[in-house]
């Protein structure tokens, strides 16, 4: 199945699963990344970070929608029966987002459980913004940034 659900999906870090577990309200569907990435045809990924981290590295093709700003008015040409995943740094403001698009009438929306920091930690690629491959990540601080096993961390 497409969808996962509070308990199904999971990080490889039993210590940042629990705090995922805690912080997240799991008020919409979550997938893996092991999930997604064995299932990308017909996904289109929304990046609800800020810009200054999408230009760093981003999954391929992902639409920067942002956080702080976001607006419906940025899918507004995206179907609302749309497979749609939401990512962020570890998936927290990509809930968030991810309940807009639910509240708006998207049927196919999840949020990526662990967001690009477990993409990268279980050795699925980025993209900078000429579309090349990247090892950089933006970590988002120094905090947050524990979180990111692999990749160059840039702040």
């Amino acid at each position: 199945m497409f969808c996962a659900t509070r308990g199904i999906a999971q990080v490889q870090d039993p210590a940042y699963d629990l705090l995922l577990q805690k912080m997240l309200a799991h008020s919409v569907r979550e997938i893996s990344v092991k999930e997604v990435a064995a299932k990308q045809s017909n996904v289109i990924f929304l990046d609800a970070r800020e810009k200054e981290e999408y230009d760093v590295s981003h999954l391929n093709n992902a639409v920067a929608v942002g956080y702080d700003h976001f607006n419906l008015a940025t899918v507004k040409n995206i179907a609302k029966d749309q497979r749609i995943v939401v990512y962020c740094s570890v998936g927290y403001r990509s809930e968030k987002v991810a309940e807009q698009l639910v509240n708006a009438g998207y049927s196919h929306v999840t949020n990526l459980y662990g967001g690009i920091f477990e993409w990268i930690n279980e050795d699925h690629p980025v993209y900078d913004l000429s579309g090349k491959p990247t090892e950089k990540v933006h970590a988002y601080d120094v905090t947050w940034g524990i979180w990111l096993k692999k990749g160059d961390k840039v702040y």
